[in-house]
């Protein structure tokens, strides 16, 4: 199990651009990819929440407010998603290594459904066995329902699953899950030590997975 933004692309470029945007739309000063790539991580909602806080832990917004600010973000990514967002190195190459000795690969985000499978097809990654999004289920991670929600689909046993992201809400929902946790050291981590909440391993490289 994968998580995507973070992970297997960075996505910064095309989603700070959509926060840029968003913010002209509103009347404010742009953010920057610096603070969108700290932000990045819980989600859409929680991203634009943190943007118009300009803060990492956003105060209260007006719920009126925050609908125009999410759906100017959500047109406005609609736009570019993918057109700038690259994979990581040796993303590609050991999705296809691990394709041939593992019988299921799927992809875990928290990134709205309605941007996800198109983001995949742009950069040619092999087909996944199944894609959850954010909004697939009731609850999103740092929930452990779409961990066990993907193992109970494909008929997977905890002791044969494994989660690899690059997040604390990674981790979090792997453990609640009963679930191996691997956390890449790049990515989107918000500035946290991710080897003090003990995942199984760290690797500073996707293609680490192989060897």
């Amino acid at each position: 199990m994968f998580d995507l933004d973070g992970t297997l692309i960075d996505s910064v470029p095309d989603l700070a651009f959509a926060v840029d945007c968003m913010l002209v739309d509103l009347q404010r000063e742009k953010a920057g990819q610096d603070k969108v790539r700290h932000w990045v991580g819980n989600g859409a909602a929680m991203l634009v929440k943190r943007a118009l806080s300009n803060k990492m832990i956003p105060k209260k917004v007006d719920g009126e407010l925050f609908q125009q600010a999410y759906q100017s973000f959500l047109d406005h990514y609609q736009d570019v998603s993918g057109r700038q967002s690259k994979l990581y190195p040796h993303v590609s190459k050991t999705l296809k290594q691990l394709r041939e000795h593992y019988p299921y690969l799927a992809v875990i985000t928290n990134k709205p459904e309605q941007f996800t499978p198109a983001l995949l097809k742009a950069h040619d990654l092999p087909e996944f066995d199944l894609i959850l999004c954010g909004d697939s289920l009731p609850e999103k991670k740092p929930h452990p329902a779409p961990l066990l929600h993907c193992m109970n689909t494909l008929g997977c046993h905890v002791s044969e699953s494994i989660m690899v992201g690059d997040s604390l809400s990674d981790i979090k929902a792997a453990k609640a899950a009963g679930v191996a946790v691997i956390c890449v050291e790049y990515g989107y981590h918000q500035g946290e030590d991710l080897s003090s909440y003990q995942p199984e391993a760290l690797i500073s490289s996707f293609d680490e997975l192989v060897k």
